[in-house]
């Protein structure tokens, strides 16, 4: 931060005012800057570019594919990218650097609107290339704080709300006449002043007081060797936990990236708004279930139960699709289920659980290291799935693949979070 932000009337209220009023502020900041964000990431996934596209070597893709393929591929780059950056960026530059990065994103959104249809997956790369660096830039702010927990759960409600949101906003363009190619350029030019008006309020905050850093351990920029010696010291456990998050993510992605079709396929065709009203129930499930973490003080008991919270979503993704399957819950119910089971795994990866793990190993550095370690092979595993969809499994529907990868997910998660607990527990004893 700098000098002048650290001087600044609103930072010097928020160091002297109470958790709830700094939290709320917090939160508010936090959570707008990444609803913003998503106007300029997912609003083409809401239009359905019928066809495909003969490629060389490649071969015949579905265009949807390719487009998701070429922006996952530049996000993916971004989190290794954002390995070394986001680990050394100091606060005095991450306001500047959300706002330059999503512009950057709004340019190339640009591009897809007036390039030819070969050259479109190069404007989605390198719409992706840039926006995979803000979720650290933005939790940089929040991180190694005693609150850290309700923070964070705050910033993840948005990306579980704005991803519904900025797609049912891009549906009613295109329902109003705003091309397939054109509306996703036209959805971020409507969020690119409040994004500022986020950025600069998130700006504001002071850094971790002294007691924040006694609680949950100095947070400093992580050098090549400082994140060598992470790794090698908790090799076992991190090699679960990034397994685990390839597989969510790629769920995860899905899932949204196809919200529309699967929705249609279960008889919404006509509803666009169930994109949004699906996740609210979602987003307030997950914010109940973090919040709850804020009280324990221990952080080796905090780490334990993230696990246990983590492995209860997987769970319940399969027992949801049990019951749907066999007519016991109707689609919306199951729909919000799996992406509640979803969520309540994947969120503690972005907000909870490295800020927890550094905390109780007591090591010195940052948890968006880790983040962006796990999200980069997460993201490759996304871009694995859709591949292995359009050449493996072209003839299935979006919802029969989706309900198989539902099963697969939580076999898989479930016994990988049973072992990542089990290290752990051991590592810190």
């Amino acid at each position: 931060m700098t000098a002048s932000s650290s001087t600044h009337p609103v930072t010097r209220f928020l160091s002297q005012t109470s958790g709830v009023l700094f939290s709320v502020y917090a939160i508010a900041a936090a959570f707008s800057t990444y609803f913003c964000m998503y106007a300029f990431r997912k609003p083409f996934s809401a239009a359905t570019f019928d066809g495909s596209i003969t490629l060389p070597v490649v071969g015949e893709i579905d265009l949807k594919i390719l487009f998701i393929i070429s922006q996952v591929l530049g996000y993916c780059l971004s989190k290794f990218l954002g390995i070394k950056v986001v680990s050394e960026m100091t606060g005095d530059k991450r306001a500047q650097a959300i706002v330059g990065v999503i512009g950057a994103a709004w340019a190339a959104l640009l591009l897809f609107a007036v390039l030819p249809v070969s050259l479109k997956p190069i404007a989605l790369f390198l719409n992706g290339l840039p926006l995979g660096m803000v979720w650290g830039l933005v939790f940089g702010f929040l991180e190694g704080r005693k609150l850290t927990e309700v923070l964070g759960a705050g910033l993840s409600a948005s990306y579980i709300v704005a991803s519904g949101a900025v797609k049912t906003v891009g549906k009613y363009l295109l329902d109003a006449g705003v091309t397939d190619y054109w509306m996703p350029f036209a959805v971020g030019a409507m969020f690119f002043l409040p994004l500022c008006t986020a950025v600069w309020l998130l700006s504001r905050l002071p850094p971790p007081s002294a007691e924040d850093e006694a609680l949950r351990t100095k947070r400093v920029p992580m050098d090549s060797q400082a994140r060598w010696r992470f790794v090698f010291a908790f090799a076992p456990g991190l090699f679960f936990l990034t397994v685990l998050y390839v597989l969510l993510t790629a769920y995860r992605d899905f899932r949204d990236n196809f919200a529309r079709e699967i929705w249609d396929a279960l008889g919404y065709s006509e509803s666009p708004e169930i994109m949004t009203t699906s996740e609210l129930p979602i987003a307030a499930g997950v914010l109940l279930v973090l919040a709850v973490l804020m009280v324990i003080k221990n952080n080796r008991t905090a780490l334990m139960v993230v696990h246990a919270i983590m492995l209860a979503g997987t769970v319940l993704i399969g027992a949801s699709t049990w019951a749907w399957s066999h007519g016991m819950l109707d689609p919306a119910a199951w729909m919000v289920l799996v992406g509640l089971g979803l969520y309540v795994g994947y969120v503690p990866y972005g907000c909870v659980l490295f800020d927890r793990l550094i905390a109780a190993v007591g090591f010195a550095g940052t948890a968006g290291f880790m983040i962006y370690v796990t999200d980069a092979f997460g993201y490759l595993g996304s871009v694995a799935l859709l591949l292995y969809k359009n050449f493996g499994q072209g003839s299935l529907s979006w919802l029969d693949f989706f309900v198989g990868f539902s099963w697969a997910t939580f076999a898989v998660c479930s016994f990988s979070f049973v072992a990542s607990m089990l290290y752990f527990a051991w590592k810190t004893r």
